[in-house]
């Protein structure tokens, strides 16, 4: 029994708003779970009438005299408060609130949805929407809904915000032949949300994939954590829509500019497991293919075709995504050679020639798929004079049945003569294409489920030690108290400091023989910045002297800067000219952090310096998860400045222990402080031995 059983499974359903008239929303949804083939009890509910449809009616749902599991209501929202207390009175378990008038129409409709959830928890009762279509369970049987249609018995989960859409994708079902497990409508997600659904969507025995349309996500840090245990079974495919409204950063930071509106949600959905995807088609190309084929053991791929053309654009689009074209054993290169055309190609790609009819097939495909080295096949049919698609596709089945643990996929690149064909393949079990790149990139995505899912158990974490939370929490109350966001660099040096996050040491000088003085005393060469809340980029209005040697240079550099910066921005306050030592030589690279409203902070990591958004070589983790070295070295190895800190054209290799301690490090001081809403290391210079953060801008607020 799962925990949204009463929902899927009900022993009894109450229609509240149940009408005598066909046309109305009450009627249709009650007509629908009588022709669905439900089995329990159904109670039509209103004051109005005596008899529905040949059902007893009831005036109210607690006059009904039996529990209720499920109520279905389809009333005027003013109306939805009083049917919810009923319904709590009468010990329902569970209300799909079709009804629409909340949220979605203004401030007076969230007060009163806000009204209908308050009931709900008064009485312990699970709610569906409201504004919503309804659900279905093609297994019990249930459609519990206002739809037109029921669909066919399978095993993918729709789970949809869209009603519309759900609507859409149902009646473009019964044309595609594709059978669903469940169709679930969120509404407004009050209550029960797509988090809820696909944790009960996953232990449901008659669900192999889940799909999700989705405008938002309600609890990210759930949402990830739901996912990433769901995911490890079952394939998760989310179409994301529109953008986050998390995802207004501010401008001041290179990270907040790279990080874009939607990129949290990338890479929340990576992390935990999920595959996206930009189109309804690959929505469903995907759901398709995981509903009929096994999850292979590896990425290696053989092509069998018979045009050597479509074949080149095949390997191309295994090459881009990532997959690897199958070696062969030497057996499977030798039988092949003997027993093909002298013309053929028996290394993969198979190019049987155009005159390849039906046994050519059997044997070219028989063979690649008894070779060890392959763990999936794509089988490229062009129409020839000699073709054979209908007596192809049946060996293609015979095959894809004699080798079930690995997956084949056809292409069938013409119309009319391969129609046949191609519906057979489709009802046999063998996702088919019209063209080789959907078909790779549906194989693509079944291969990165399937590597997911063969993770190990977690690695030990990283230790975090040395870090001064007091340090860190005196610095923000210093700059919180002088009423600004924005630390100064000195103030920044404090909490790298704190965190044992290597730092070159800042010091503000508010004079220019001050700022020789402390030159002295840490030792030439120095570099000079300007120190002001409202300037980010210091280069750009002349604000930064670098390699000064004596305390002339420095005094004459301080006084520079400061006629610069009065110039450019006469109203920009100014604190004084920081004085840092230089350091030594190393690659450059940037560290920073965008807190996302929805997944909390966004850790991007790439080459650095001033090249940072033209180049824009950075990858992207939550903050959550680099907890371990293996997570923060896939980090760093997606950047091409991996290269350089790899040690490139003879260049020593940089001290990738310092930098993955001071990721880590970062990640943890970002975790531990929602005050952090913005923060850039950029750069932070890896040496042979060590690193050295340069510069540091830090954007916090006051969390209550």
């Amino acid at each position: 029994m799962g925990a949204l059983d009463f929902l899927f499974h009900p022993k009894q359903i109450a229609v509240i708003g149940a009408s005598g008239s066909p046309r109305k929303i009450g009627r249709v949804i009650l007509d629908n779970i009588v022709k669905s083939g439900y089995r329990g009890r159904i109670y039509p509910v209103n004051p109005q009438e005596k008899e529905i449809a040949g059902l007893k009616c009831y005036p109210a749902a607690h006059q009904i005299g039996t529990p209720v599991e499920l109520a279905v209501v389809a009333v005027p929202a003013d109306r939805s408060l009083q049917v919810a207390r009923e319904c709590g009175a009468a010990g329902v378990k569970g209300l799909i609130v079709i009804s629409a008038g909340f949220k979605e129409v203004g401030s007076e409709g969230l007060k009163q949805e806000r009204e209908l959830l308050a009931v709900c928890r008064q009485y312990d009762m699970r709610m569906v929407g409201p504004n919503c279509v309804g659900l279905m369970d093609t297994h019990t049987p249930l459609n519990a809904s206002f739809a037109r249609g029921f669909p066919g018995q399978g095993n993918i989960t729709f789970i949809s915000q869209s009603g519309a859409m759900l609507v859409s994708i149902l009646d473009w079902s019964f044309a595609m032949g594709l059978g669903f497990s469940r169709f679930i409508s969120l509404g407004n997600k009050a209550d029960l949300n797509e988090i809820d659904f696909i944790e009960s969507s996953a232990a449901d025995p008659q669900t192999k994939v889940i799909l999700c349309y989705l405008e938002d996500v309600t609890d990210g840090e759930r949402f990830i954590r739901v996912c990433t245990a769901a995911g490890k079974r079952k394939p998760i495919i989310i179409l994301k829509s529109g953008t986050s409204t998390a995802g207004a950063q501010a401008a001041s930071s290179h990270t907040g500019a790279l990080a874009g509106s939607n990129r949290a949600y990338e890479t929340a959905f990576r992390q935990s497991g999920v595959l996206q995807v930009s189109q309804m088609s690959e929505l469903f190309d995907l759901a398709g293919a995981f509903a009929v084929q096994p999850p292979p053991a590896g990425d290696r791929v053989a092509i069998v075709t018979n045009a050597g053309g479509p074949a080149i654009v095949t390997t191309d689009a295994v090459e881009r995504s990532g997959l690897k074209m199958a070696r062969f054993e030497r057996e499977t290169i030798d039988a092949l050679h003997l027993n093909l055309p002298p013309e053929a190609n028996i290394y993969n790609p198979v190019d049987i020639l155009g005159d390849a009819g039906v046994e050519r097939y059997r044997f070219a495909l028989e063979k690649v798929l008894q070779d060890q080295n392959v763990d999936s096949a794509l089988v490229l049919l062009c129409p020839a004079a000699v073709t054979e698609p209908e007596k192809t596709a049946r060996v293609i089945l015979e095959l894809k049945d004699a080798f079930p643990r690995k997956p084949v996929f056809a292409v069938y690149m013409g119309g009319k003569s391969l129609a046949r064909g191609k519906e057979m393949l489709t009802l046999g079990g063998v996702p088919t294409f019209t063209f080789p790149e959907t078909a790779v990139k549906t194989l693509e995505g079944i291969v990165r489920f399937s590597r997911a899912a063969l993770e190990t158990a977690p690695l030990p974490p990283l230790r975090l030690e040395g870090a001064d939370q007091n340090a860190v929490k005196a610095a923000f109350y210093d700059v919180l108290k002088d009423r600004r966001v924005v630390l100064l660099g000195h103030e920044s040096s404090r909490v790298m400091a704190a965190y044992g996050i290597p730092a070159s040491p800042v010091r503000l000088a508010s004079s220019a023989e001050e700022a020789a003085a402390i030159s002295r005393e840490i030792g030439f060469p120095v570099v000079l910045k300007i120190s002001s809340p409202r300037i980010a980029h210091k280069t750009d209005v002349g604000g930064v002297e670098i390699g000064l040697h004596n305390d002339r240079s420095v005094e004459r550099a301080y006084k520079k800067i400061m006629e610069r910066v009065q110039r450019f921005l006469p109203d920009a306050p100014i604190y004084g000219v920081e004085v840092q030592k230089m350091v030594d030589e190393g690659v450059e690279v940037i560290i920073g952090m965008s807190r996302d409203l929805q997944f909390g902070p966004l850790v991007v990591f790439g080459l650095g310096g001033i090249y940072v958004n033209l180049i824009e070589d950075v990858s992207f983790r939550l903050a959550s998860a680099l907890t371990t070295r293996k997570a923060v070295e896939e980090l760093i190895a997606e950047t091409k400045a991996y290269t350089l800190l790899k040690g490139y054209r003879g260049k020593k290799t940089a001290d990738m222990e310092a930098l993955i301690d001071a990721i880590f490090r970062t990640a943890r001081l970002v975790l531990d402080f929602e005050e952090i809403s913005e923060m850039d290391i950029n750069p932070l210079r890896v040496h042979t031995r060590g690193a050295t953060a340069l510069d540091v801008k830090m954007t916090i607020e006051r969390v209550h």
